[in-house]
């Protein structure tokens, strides 16, 4: 079967990967120049299929008022005279409440660990490397009440299979030593054992190549101008090559993989994805030689804010604007990132080597992606939407939407859509 898939961030070249080795002629048509430039280029680099939880929750719907018209807080709302931003604002306000949360975590957790369990065959089976650490992610508390909190919830959600472990300041040192500054301020932790890091852009670029060299054709520097729908199915995707020529690209089945971009793009043939961008910003900055610094995925509940050990650099990410398509970058945001991370790892990063970076994340209201198989147009599928974790779900949500398109049920407990159940 020829497929098309548009867009090679880490979402479309993981579906174009898992096409192809269902035997499938995949072509990946792409706007920029390499693969994995936008959203996949400078994430947190945590594959945490235990620790993702769902940003619509009770403790967001508390706070969001608060938070949404000051420039100091995790989530920042800078309002636009666009409906879709107000309406998926009042979507995501829907899904806070604890039953859909509650609902939202199992579902983000199945496809997480079928996800993480896919990358971990696949690293198996390529030898791909990509500054990968497999020691788990902690998740750190300095206010006694919120680890109370935590691990009241860490034993709840056992039941429903999610791996919580929860830790004393002493195990939490134990486990992760450079977090020695904060000794004194440190309540415990919440540690997810079998969760990863790893270097989404690295792995991008490397199962791109490794995906060509199978057959896998990329067209890098095509512009995606019209998505040709008649009836009940896609025609044509009609682009611009990289030399200034219009191609009309046909296949059997295409697959949506745009990002920031799906939602747009999909309006224009009649398709509402319930996609909105949530601008993150990351600070990458060398360790010093000899330095005691992160050596696993930290989560700073206090300060919402991730560390990801990613070869000789430290990641650290933060940070949330609903702001619309706009992606440049706040110096002020940066330097607070940079500032929370001398606070925690005092001389052992190179703040004067900082590389800033901003990306807008494809966010649903509920946080899960969208996957599956449009109910408008036959021969569309959709893989789009997953927010902060992409890195996480990638290859889990890939692999979905090839056993899909082989008319097989993914074997995951998650709602596909179009899916055979």
């Amino acid at each position: 079967m020829d497929v098309i898939v548009l867009g090679a961030g880490i979402i479309g070249v993981t579906t174009a990967w898992y096409l192809r080795q269902n035997g499938h002629n995949v072509r990946v048509l792409e706007r920029r120049e390499q693969a994995g430039l936008e959203t996949s280029f400078a994430n947190a680099g945590q594959v945490s299929a235990h620790l993702a939880d769902p940003w619509a929750n009770p403790s967001t719907l508390s706070s969001v008022f608060t938070w949404l018209f000051r420039d100091d807080t995790p989530l920042v709302f800078r309002p636009k005279a666009d409906i879709h931003q107000w309406s998926w604002l009042f979507k995501f306000l829907r899904e806070c409440p604890a039953s859909r949360y509650n609902r939202n975590l199992v579902h983000l957790a199945n496809l997480g660990v079928y996800s993480r369990t896919s990358l971990q065959e696949l690293r198996a089976r390529t030898g791909i490397e990509y500054d990968g650490r497999q020691r788990g992610i902690l998740l750190f508390f300095t206010e006694d009440d919120k680890l109370q909190g935590a691990a009241a919830a860490a034993r709840r959600l056992a039941a429903s299979g999610l791996r919580r472990e929860v830790l004393s300041a002493e195990q939490c040192l134990e486990i992760e030593p450079s977090l020695q500054s904060i000794r004194s301020e440190l309540k415990g932790g919440i540690y997810s054992r079998y969760d990863e890091t790893g270097d989404a852009f690295k792995f991008t670029q490397r199962l791109a190549e490794l995906a060509r060299d199978a057959g896998v054709q990329f067209d890098y520097g095509c512009a995606i101008k019209r998505i040709d729908a008649a009836g009940n199915g896609i025609q044509a995707i009609e682009v611009q090559q990289a030399d200034g020529r219009t191609e009309r690209c046909t296949a059997d089945q295409y697959v949506l993989c745009l990002g920031p971009a799906s939602a747009p793009m999909a309006r224009k043939i009649g398709v509402n994805l319930d996609i909105y961008p949530v601008k993150g910003y990351s600070v990458t900055l060398p360790v010093r030689e000899g330095a005691l610094a992160v050596g696993m995925g930290l989560t700073d509940a206090a300060q919402k804010m991730a560390f990801s050990r990613l070869g000789d650099r430290v990641r650290a990410t933060a940070i949330a604007e609903i702001a619309g398509y706009e992606r440049s970058i706040d110096q002020k945001r940066c330097l607070q990132i940079v500032a929370n991370a001398q606070r925690l790892f005092p001389d052992a990063l190179d703040v004067d080597q900082a590389q800033y970076w901003a990306g807008l994340r494809p966010m649903t209201p509920s946080n899960l992606p969208i996957i599956g198989r449009n109910d408008r147009y036959r021969n569309l599928l959709i893989n789009a939407g997953h927010g902060t974790i992409g890195w996480t779900q990638s290859c889990g949500s890939a692999r979905a939407i090839s056993d899909i398109i082989e008319g097989r049920r993914p074997d995951c407990d998650y709602p596909f859509i179009g899916a055979i159940r």
